[in-house]
């Protein structure tokens, strides 16, 4: 009898230890837990095509973003996965972020309606993409975002199947590319390729508090509802580049106002390489501001945004022999131009994306395309009016399974 006793408390000491652990995990990770297991598969890879898979996932919680702000950000890459090895994933995993050089277009338009739209291609080799959810909070807007989880260290050849894999996913909110909030305002970040004869990071040294590329574009979505409200955040912080990569932005609202920020040297300042990325000030393109861009710019109330400064000044000053992107610009502008800025609808926006898509460039012009081929990973059409989004992975633009729609 002293025996079974002596068992069954042990077995009752044993239980109530474990319910004690299971309770300290759930309180520690109960957010981390239940954005895990939103984590689903949309589209599996494909490699005979170069696509990436693509995921959606839901983020709950806050992700401790407010206090990724209230401790002043983050000056560089190394501050910025410390920050988010000690609070979101905590110190289970070492994250790495890793991209190489892009290209990608962009531009605003309005339909028939009213209806404001904010299309993007994002460029790059094979890579995974993620789909990401934040909620609503008391001082933060709901947002959708996408993310090439190569940022978050999953590499290219590796889908989203361990543990490790997904929290590593959850992270995600770090390192948006393209987004759009319920407030109806967008953003996306585009490779600007300052520097030669290599591209130089924008590394600004004030006395204001930092923060890196892909957080701003998090700031940006989370706290603005305008593209005033952004354009005054992003005067509080100095930038610093992220991934030896230099960056620009465009940033559009449900009001049809929409703005190109970039950070360049003031002329008394600039040679002819712009490789000292401390010297870099901000500069803001407003669509209805832009008439020193050029006469196209000047006469209509779209903008259009693809991989080189906009500021024509700048190139005269450079040593480079090819502006990045400036093709896909003109094609976009040219056919924006000859519909005054307007599209049928978001199908119709997407068509914009198509012609300028990687791979079709690519086989109009007899290139191979393989491994280390520049190809267009995702195109979205943000409606910042109904806060909807058309998303279509991998220019599989007339495969029904490749799309995907969203609301806010």
């Amino acid at each position: 009898m002293k025996i079974k006793k002596v068992v069954k408390i042990s077995a009752i000491i044993l239980l109530s230890a474990f319910i004690l652990i299971l309770s300290g995990i759930l309180l520690l990770w109960h957010n981390e837990i239940s954005t895990v297991l939103s984590i689903k598969e949309l589209r599996p890879r494909n490699d005979a095509h170069l696509d990436g898979a693509v995921y959606e996932m839901h983020v709950s919680g806050g992700y401790y973003f407010d206090d990724f702000i209230k401790q002043g950000g983050a000056s560089n890459d190394a501050d910025l996965l410390k920050f988010i090895s000690d609070h979101i994933t905590k110190g289970l995993a070492s994250m790495g972020y890793k991209t190489s050089k892009v290209g990608c277009s962009s531009f605003t338009a309005k339909t028939p309606d009213g209806d404001q739209l904010f299309g993007r291609n994002y460029d790059m080799t094979q890579t995974n993409t993620c789909i990401v959810f934040t909620k609503k909070s008391k001082n933060r807007h709901a947002t959708v975002s996408s993310v090439d989880l190569q940022y978050l260290g999953i590499a290219p050849d590796r889908c989203v199947k361990s543990i490790y894999d997904k929290i590593l996913c959850i992270a995600a909110p770090y390192a948006p590319l393209d987004g759009m909030n319920d407030a109806g305002l967008s953003c996306a970040i585009y490779m600007s390729y300052q520097g030669c004869p290599k591209t130089v990071e924008t590394n600004q040294q004030t006395e204001k508090p930092d923060i890196t590329s892909t957080t701003m574009l998090r700031l940006i979505l989370d706290y603005a509802d305008d593209v005033d409200e952004a354009i005054e955040l992003v005067k509080q912080y100095d930038l610093h580049d992220s991934a030896e990569c230099s960056f620009h932005y465009m940033i559009a609202d449900k009001t049809g106002r929409s703005a190109v920020i970039e950070w360049i040297p003031p002329l008394n300042a600039r040679d002819k390489t712009d490789n000292d990325g401390t010297l870099r000030e901000l500069v803001v393109t407003y669509n209805d501001k832009d008439s020193h861009i050029g006469e196209i710019e000047a006469k209509s109330d779209f903008q259009c945004v693809t991989n080189f400064i906009l500021q024509p000044e700048y190139y005269e000053l450079s040593k480079e022999d090819e502006i990045n992107g400036l093709v896909r610009y003109n094609m976009l502008y040219n056919a924006l131009n000859a519909s005054n800025g307007i599209v049928a609808d978001e199908t119709d926006g997407m068509k914009l994306l198509q012609a300028v898509g990687q791979r079709k460039r690519n086989k109009d012009q007899g290139k191979e395309i393989n491994q280390k081929t520049w190809i267009t990973n995702h195109s979205i059409i943000y409606n910042l009016t109904d806060k909807s989004v058309f998303w279509v992975s991998n220019e599989n633009f007339d495969d029904e399974n490749a799309a995907f729609r969203f609301s806010l």
